[in-house]
């Protein structure tokens, strides 16, 4: 898309947000010109604050199914739109309500913590939700002594292990854009840049963990490179956190670990579905009463720790 295109669309986008008294949510991983046009762009965390306390009467939300689903679940009442609703996430499919409610009867009285890439159902039938960003604020909050079972991301869980201590039960599951990256991606990297720090993603494999500086969720990403003393980075993320570090940052150097890290799911957004799911109100993502009533507690909890 030419920059005049996507000029001339960013103004339709913004005028008729106003008449439909929308706010348009946007993940880090969004496209550069989709977050853009975002009111505000965040990670889960920030975004499922933000879709708690809106005032707007219409939520556009930029980033994958089940992150507009937490909108939904947090926003009764009010319309949520994912302007493309093929845009899922692998990792929230590797569990789903029945193989949880199944592995829950093997391990009862266990306290059941879902990280928030999950879907509306599954959290129904979780505890308590966490993102990167406060899942050891999470897992410290628990009663010690309590078995814990962990879904669906086994690297975020061993990371919250290595820091908290605690023993945890971890799904088999993963994210196939960072589970991609290799100790050997982060080596390569460090020889083209020596002087740069590595900070990568704790969805990230152990063992990539293990090669960085800083391990963080994104948004800890973005104030890292703020306040750090450090000229250049090597980043162990989604590409789209490259446009927020470099508009935010524009005196330092950021250069991405590898060219896979790229989540085609999030990349499925564009400023033309942006407008048009303005325009239409759809595809809306709606929760029902049954499964929004058992998931919320699942989400204020988590807001809570935070």
């Amino acid at each position: 898309m030419d920059q005049k295109t996507i000029q001339e669309l960013s103004g339709k986008i913004l005028n008729l947000k106003k008449e439909r008294k929308a706010v348009i949510l946007a993940h880090f991983y969004q496209r550069p010109e989709v977050q853009d046009v975002a009111d505000f762009i965040g990670d889960s965390l920030g975004l499922s604050q933000q879709a708690a306390k809106t005032d707007a009467d219409v939520i556009i939300f930029c980033g994958v199914h089940f992150m507009a689903e937490s909108a939904s679940i947090l926003s009764p009442g009010k319309i949520v739109v994912l302007p493309d609703d093929n845009a899922g996430c692998p990792m929230a499919d590797m569990v789903d309500a029945v193989q949880l409610d199944r592995k829950k009867r093997e391990m009862p009285g266990a306290i059941v913590v879902c990280y928030v890439n999950t879907s509306a159902e599954v959290k129904a039938e979780c505890d308590i939700a966490c993102t990167s960003a406060n899942a050891v604020q999470v897992i410290t909050s628990l009663p010690a002594g309590k078995s814990i079972l962990f879904v669906p991301d086994k690297n975020l869980g061993d990371y919250i292990m290595s820091k908290t201590g605690r023993e945890m039960m971890l799904w088999d599951g993963y994210c196939y854009t960072h589970d991609r990256l290799t100790p050997d991606d982060i080596i390569e990297a460090k020889k083209v840049h020596p002087e740069a720090l590595v900070m990568v993603h704790p969805e990230c494999r152990p063992e990539v963990v293990a090669l960085a500086d800083m391990v963080s969720s994104t948004a800890g990403m973005l104030r890292f490179a703020r306040e750090s003393e450090a000229r250049e980075f090597i980043i162990g993320t989604e590409i789209g956190i490259l446009h927020p570090l470099r508009k935010q940052c524009p005196d330092k150097k950021f250069h991405i670990a590898s060219n896979k890290l790229v989540c085609p799911n999030m990349k499925k957004t564009t400023l033309d579905k942006v407008y048009r799911s303005l325009v239409n109100l759809e595809p809306r993502v709606t929760v029902s009463e049954e499964i929004r009533e058992r998931a919320i507690s699942c989400l204020k909890r988590m807001l809570e720790v935070t």
